[in-house]
């Protein structure tokens, strides 16, 4: 199947399917005579299992070694259980944190901000921190948007001076050039967001 149909079946972009054949996870055959690429039933499964592990927030690195038989499945969950298990001790410690605060009655002005600070610091050391990254996200939506802002503006204006200046059927005609661009952009524009949103859109930054 064609890799369109893979998209529907196992819900990764494009961007992220092909990510992952250039990390050698992943190679499908090519249509004799065509630059399309034909994904097997094998291709199907590996993917969905990539995607699997990757929700299980199972690296790059870490698949590359599964797949190429450097480490086994149970290694690899086995590893990740102690990460669990240290994210949870680590949640407990804040728990702790908020309740002792709540017990001693402290407000945000007379609050033993050093004792904590230092225990918060502790764990940022150690990789935990409770802030979500979701605001990078929207950070690169905002980006993307504001990228593509300056090809509609001078798109419009080329349309409006066409318009204008040319009072005829010749001038509608030309305008159909910048709106066909506006239409390309848009439909990228909307691609990008979706990747974004995937978070498959940047693993080489990644790993």
């Amino acid at each position: 199947m064609f890799i369109n149909e893979v998209e529907n079946i196992v819900g990764l972009s494009k961007k992220s399917i092909r990510y992952y054949e250039e990390n050698g996870l992943l190679n499908p055959k090519r249509k004799e005579n065509s630059k399309y690429r034909i994904y097997s039933e094998d291709d199907i499964r590996k993917l969905k299992t990539i995607k699997f592990l990757r929700e299980l927030d199972v690296s790059i690195r870490e698949l590359k070694l599964l797949n190429d038989k450097e480490i086994t499945l149970k290694e690899c969950l086995e590893d990740k259980i102690i990460k669990i298990e240290n994210e949870e001790n680590n949640y407990q410690s804040i728990k702790d944190m908020c309740k002792e605060i709540i017990l001693n009655e402290d407000d945000f002005e007379n609050i033993d901000i050093n004792k904590y600070f230092q225990k918060i610091k502790v764990l940022n050391k150690e990789g935990f921190t409770m802030i979500k990254k979701s605001s990078n996200k929207i950070n690169q939506i905002v980006g993307a948007i504001l990228a593509t802002l300056p090809f509609y503006i001078i798109f419009i204006i080329f349309i409006v001076l066409i318009n204008t200046s040319i009072s005829s059927v010749y001038a509608y005609l030309i305008s159909l050039f910048p709106l066909l661009f506006i239409i390309i952009f848009t439909v990228n524009l909307i691609n990008r967001i979706k990747e974004i949103l995937g978070g498959e859109e940047d693993e080489a930054s990644k790993y």
